[in-house]
């Protein structure tokens, strides 16, 4: 994650006043890091992977960056099992950086999940510039141009393309 797409997700978290966040893909803790930084002082930031390893890594990271072990909830598993378990409108920003194929279904459980006035993103959608290429593309970068005009064409939805590490899709709930 790029220095600033981590700033963006500070941001973006603060601008909410997030309380409750959930995160689609843990990897090493980046993200959440910078996520519970803009976070209010009681928030707690669900994260979900299904690399166990992935989620240990991010636990230490958490600890070392100073944050209190009841900070972060670490549920393993793939996102497309778990997300139906999380409480409808119980989220104020969702943060997805997973399957990138799976983009469009995290969209359809980030409007479940979301209260009115909430935020949901998405990471990495330029795919390293390959999204505006006219050449034949590969079905992930399909998907994401499929993605981005869906977030754009929602009623339900007030988007912007953020143009800050690879791509960064953020969009609020009415």
């Amino acid at each position: 994650m790029s220095p600033g797409t981590g700033a963006a997700l500070r941001l973006l978290a603060a601008s909410v006043d997030a309380k409750a966040v959930a995160e689609i893909g843990t990897g090493c803790g980046v993200s959440g890091i910078h996520l519970l930084h803009g976070m209010r002082p009681d928030g707690v930031l669900t994260t979900v992977d299904q690399e166990p390893e992935h989620q240990q890594s991010a636990r230490q990271a958490f600890r070392e960056a100073g944050f209190a072990g009841n900070r972060a909830r670490f549920i393993p598993g793939p996102a497309l099992d778990v997300l139906p378990r999380l409480a409808d409108s119980g989220y104020d920003l969702v943060f997805c950086d997973g399957d990138r194929q799976e983009y469009q279904d995290y969209l359809a459980e980030s409007l479940r999940l979301l209260r009115p006035g909430g935020l949901v993103a998405f990471e990495g959608v330029f795919a390293s510039g390959r999204t505006v290429d006219s050449g034949p593309q590969p079905t992930e970068v399909l998907r994401l141009r499929e993605l981005v005009r869906t977030v754009r064409e929602s009623q339900e939805l007030v988007s912007s393309l953020l143009p800050v590490g690879d791509g960064l899709l953020c969009a609020v709930k009415r």
